[in-house]
C-alpha cells in the first residue's frame, strides 16, 4: 500500500488524491510502463500521470474515491472533462521533447473504502 504523509492542514482530499495516484503510478509501473511526468500543471489544469507503453504515451486522470455513493471514480470523467484533458495533452506535448507513436487518455479508478483493500479499475482509451 503506497505511503502518504500528511501535512499539518492537508485536506483529506488532497491526501486521498495523492495516495490514489501514488497506487496508480506503481500499477502502471507493475505493467512495464515507465512514468515520464506526474502532476504536470498548465492554465488549463493538471495531469495526474504521463507514462510511455511502448511506443505509446498515455495521459492517465486518476479518480480515486472511498465510496460509490456519489458515483463511481471512472463515472468522473465526463464529455467535459474529456475535452479539458484533451487540451492538457496538447499543452503538455508543446512544452515537452517526448517523441510518441501514438498517445493516448486512459482513465484509472481507485476506490478505496475505509475497511478493506482498494480497487484499481483501469480504463484505456477515453476522450478519443
Amino acid at each position: 500500500m503506497p505511503e502518504t504523509t500528511a501535512q499539518p492542514g492537508d485536506d483529506p482530499r488532497r491526501i486521498l488524491g495523492r495516495y490514489g495516484e501514488e497506487l496508480a503510478a506503481r500499477y502502471l509501473t507493475e505493467q512495464g510502463w515507465r512514468v515520464v511526468d506526474r502532476n504536470w500543471r498548465c492554465a488549463h489544469g493538471e495531469i495526474d500521470l504521463v507514462a510511455r507503453d511502448g511506443d505509446c504515451l498515455v495521459f492517465c486522470e486518476v479518480k480515486t474515491r472511498t465510496t460509490e455513493r456519489f458515483g463511481g471514480a471512472i463515472e468522473a470523467v465526463d464529455h467535459r472533462k474529456a475535452a479539458r484533458l484533451r487540451r492538457l495533452v496538447a499543452a503538455w506535448l508543446q512544452c515537452h521533447d517526448e517523441r510518441a507513436g501514438r498517445v493516448r487518455i486512459d482513465v484509472i479508478g481507485i476506490l478505496r473504502p475505509q475497511a478493506g483493500r482498494a480497487q484499481l479499475r483501469h480504463l484505456v482509451g477515453v476522450g478519443s
